[in-house]
């Protein structure tokens, strides 16, 4: 039986690994930023934004405080702290019968750590030339 995807997504996460990402993530897979307001269609994209948030999220203070899973979705609370920043929020992740993320949803409260990410984010994306 294949690795549950919120099994494969914890250990990436954990591991600050986002090599494992493509295989994660279906062809289509929609991501929703905090910070976007469109969303990003397709594998290359949402890699590209998982991976630099694992960057700008991925430091010893993050980790999930709740979970809610059902058959083929789930809504994960975080929290971490960056800047000086308490930062909360949820991922609401979708996935298919293959096990593959096929939708990926961030919410960041409050307004004072959605700038923040936003700042972080744009340079880490900016430096990957995304």
């Amino acid at each position: 039986m294949a690795t549950h995807p919120l099994e494969t997504w914890h250990h990436l996460l954990r591991e600050r690994d986002a090599s494992g990402l493509p295989a994660l993530l279906a062809e289509d897979v929609v991501f929703h930023s905090p910070v976007v307001h469109t969303p990003q269609r397709g594998r290359a994209i949402t890699a590209a934004y998982l991976s630099a948030a694992m960057k700008v999220f991925g430091n010893p203070s993050f980790h999930y405080v709740r979970e809610v899973v059902g058959p083929s979705d789930a809504v994960l609370e975080f929290e971490t702290e960056i800047d000086g920043i308490l930062v909360n929020g949820v991922d609401m992740i979708s996935w298919n019968d293959a096990g593959q993320i096929v939708s990926f949803k961030v919410m960041v409260r409050p307004l004072k750590a959605i700038n923040l990410i936003h700042q972080h984010m744009a340079a880490m994306l900016q430096a990957r030339g995304g």
